[in-house]
C-alpha cells in the first residue's frame, strides 16, 4: 500500500468522481484509476461502487476512509516537521479558535508570533469548540483554542486550561441600561429581547442553558448572526447580548457584568495526544503562554477585569 494510492483514494471519496479527483491532483485519470485498482487488489476488496455518472463507497471503502485520512494527516505532519527545522524560516501553523477569541485574544498573539517568525504561514479556522475538536482530532488543525468542558465524549486530546473569562451583558449605549443595579442576574434576562448567535456557537449554547437552568426560555428578537453581526444588532438597539468580557471591552457597547460566578467560561489550548504538534505549532503555543503570563490579566491589552489566568 502506497501513500499515493491512499491520496488518490481519498480524493475520489471526496469528489465521488474519478475525473474530478484526477484534476484536483493534477494527474492523468487513467493513472489514477490504475492506482485505485492496484490498491483494491492489494486489499482484496472493491472500494467503490462504479456506475455511470455515480460513484459510491463500498463498506470496505467506508472502513478504509477514516484510516486513510489519519495516515495522510500524520504523514503531512511528519513532512512539515522536517521542513521546519531550519530555524522556522518557512512552514505553517493551523490554529482553530471560536469567533469570540478571533475577535479578541488571537490577533494580539498572532502579531507577536509573526514578529518573531515572519516566514510561518498562519491559517485560522473559526468555529465552535465541538467542531474544532473534531477537526483537530482529524489532523486538520495543529492547535485549537476551545471552551471547556466539552459536552459529550471528546476525542483523545491534550488540553491546557489557560484562563477563566467572565461573560457580560452588552447593550446599546443609546438604550436604557438593562437593569438599574450595577450587576445583572441571569433571572433578569427573562423576557428581555436578545440578539443571538447562530446555532453551533458556544455562547448560544451556554446562554440558552443558563436561562433554562433559571427556569425560562430566552427571548430572541434576531438570531443566526456571526460575532460582528450580533454586535451590530446590539448597537442598533435590536436587543441585548451575552458576550465574553474580552469582546465586550472592545465593542464600544455598554457592558453590565453578571452577579455571582455562574456566567464564566474556561479557555484551553488543545492538541492531539497521539501526535506531537509540529515545531511551528509548539512555538505558537509558547508565544501564547508567554503573552498570557507576561503580566497580570488586568494589565494585558485585550484582557479586561474579570479575566483571570489559570495556574
Amino acid at each position: 500500500m502506497q501513500l499515493q494510492q491512499l491520496r488518490y483514494f481519498a480524493a475520489v471519496a471526496d469528489t465521488r468522481h474519478f475525473t474530478r479527483a484526477a484534476e484536483r491532483l493534477h494527474v492523468a485519470q487513467p493513472s489514477l484509476s490504475q492506482q485505485i485498482r492496484a490498491l483494491e487488489r492489494e486489499l482484496g476488496a472493491e472500494l467503490f461502487h462504479r456506475a455511470r455518472g455515480h460513484i459510491a463507497l463500498t463498506d470496505a471503502g467506508e472502513a478504509l476512509l477514516p484510516l486513510a485520512r489519519q495516515i495522510l494527516a500524520d504523514t503531512e505532519t511528519a513532512r512539515r516537521e522536517v521542513q521546519e527545522v531550519a530555524q522556522l524560516r518557512r512552514g505553517r501553523v493551523r490554529l482553530g479558535a471560536p469567533p469570540s477569541l478571533c475577535a479578541s485574544l488571537v490577533p494580539d498573539v498572532l502579531r507577536r508570533f509573526h514578529d518573531e517568525f515572519p516566514g510561518i504561514e498562519l491559517i485560522i479556522d473559526e468555529g465552535g469548540s465541538q467542531d474544532l475538536v473534531r477537526t483537530l482530532a482529524a489532523g486538520e488543525l495543529d492547535l485549537a483554542l476551545i471552551i471547556t468542558p466539552l459536552p459529550g465524549q471528546a476525542p483523545a486530546l491534550a488540553a491546557t486550561e489557560l484562563l477563566r473569562e467572565e461573560l457580560v451583558v452588552a447593550s446599546s449605549p443609546a438604550s436604557p441600561p438593562p437593569v438599574k443595579a450595577r450587576r445583572i442576574r441571569v433571572e433578569d434576562l427573562r423576557d428581555r429581547p436578545m440578539a443571538m448567535f447562530r446555532r453551533g456557537y458556544d455562547l448560544r449554547e451556554f446562554t440558552t442553558a443558563a436561562c433554562r437552568a433559571a427556569g425560562f426560555e430566552p427571548l430572541f428578537t434576531v438570531e443566526g448572526g456571526e460575532m460582528d453581526a450580533v454586535l451590530g444588532f446590539v448597537r442598533a438597539g435590536l436587543g441585548i447580548a451575552v458576550l465574553p468580557a474580552m469582546v465586550a471591552a472592545r465593542s464600544g457597547l455598554r457592558v453590565t457584568p453578571f452577579a455571582g460566578t455562574a456566567m464564566r467560561r474556561t479557555i484551553a489550548v488543545a492538541h492531539r495526544k497521539d501526535v506531537a504538534p509540529p515545531r511551528a505549532a509548539r512555538e505558537l503555543r509558547r508565544v501564547l503562554l508567554a503573552y498570557l503570563r507576561s503580566a497580570d490579566a488586568d494589565d494585558l491589552p485585550g484582557l479586561p477585569a474579570g479575566t483571570r489566568l489559570l495556574p
